[in-house]
């Protein structure tokens, strides 16, 4: 009996169906790892989820209200609180004496206080500015207990003898300046009388502020009268005042305190600057 196959045909299609399973198992491979699922490369995008969502708890929830902190204003300072006690205005120094709140202090042009300004003075006023504004004190005058003026009438004079008495006041001085050596000596009766007579003392003595930039740095000597007892200090015209008793001469009020209280002290030390050198000045009060 004739055999319907030949064995050699049956092995050569038994390779080829195993070679034909081979190259569709490596097409296979080959799409999944170099080509893309759909005809179009694409990247696919991957995130990391939360671990948590926010959930809100309560519905059309009212924020919470915001507390300001409160703030203490300054009060606002009011000119009237003032009171002008003395005033002393010359060409190249003005200087004012004020109360405020019980407390009397001394200001030079361009000090302040409460927030006012000093900017000039007259016969019997004072201008002051703050914020823009403008505003004038008068001198306050006193009254006695009864509530009258304290401006007594005074009989008339005659012009010539109203000179004498000027001359007579003027030429009062008592007291001395006494030169010891290494120091001078003054005696107390004339400080007395320059504190107490402030006129006569800038009628022998002339000062004018030196500053450093926009500080006082101190009080420069611009005349002394010949005859004087200040010609007999050792002060010499050009010389800088820096301080008196260690006191720092920065303004015309520490200045005016300065001088004022000179008559209590028992020794007064002066620190000079004359050409640009500083030195002391010592003085005894007897």
């Amino acid at each position: 009996m004739k055999p319907l196959f030949k064995p050699e045909r049956i092995k050569n299609l038994i390779g080829i169906l195993i070679l034909l399973f081979l190259v569709k198992l490596s097409w296979f491979i080959i799409e999944i790892v170099w080509f893309p699922v759909e005809g179009v490369t694409h990247a696919e995008e991957r995130s990391a989820k939360p671990l948590y969502y926010r959930v809100k708890l309560t519905q059309n929830e009212a924020p919470a209200p915001v507390v300001k902190p409160k703030v203490n204003k300054p009060p606002v300072g009011n000119i009237k609180d003032i009171t002008l006690l003395a005033v002393y205005a010359a060409s190249d120094v003005t200087v004012v004496t004020v109360k405020y709140k019980g407390k009397t202090k001394v200001l030079g042009k361009g000090e302040s206080i409460n927030g006012f300004v000093l900017e000039s003075a007259g016969p019997n006023y004072a201008t002051f500015s703050k914020n823009g504004k403008t505003y004038q004190i008068s001198l306050a005058i006193p009254k006695s207990k009864k509530g009258k003026s304290h401006i007594k009438p005074v009989q008339s004079t005659s012009p010539s003898r109203t000179m004498s008495k000027q001359k007579s006041s003027s030429s009062s001085v008592e007291g001395e300046v006494i030169d010891a050596g290494d120091h001078k000596i003054i005696e107390r009766s004339l400080l007395k009388h320059y504190t107490e007579n402030i006129d006569d003392l800038y009628k022998n003595i002339g000062i004018q502020e030196v500053k450093n930039g926009n500080k006082i740095a101190g009080f420069r000597v611009t005349f002394i009268r010949r005859g004087s007892p200040f010609a007999q200090l050792g002060v010499k015209r050009g010389d800088v005042i820096k301080a008196i008793n260690g006191q720092e001469l920065t303004s015309y009020s520490a200045a005016l305190n300065a001088y004022k209280d000179i008559d209590k002290a028992q020794n007064v030390t002066l620190v000079i600057e004359r050409k640009n050198q500083e030195m002391e000045l010592e003085y005894e009060i007897n």
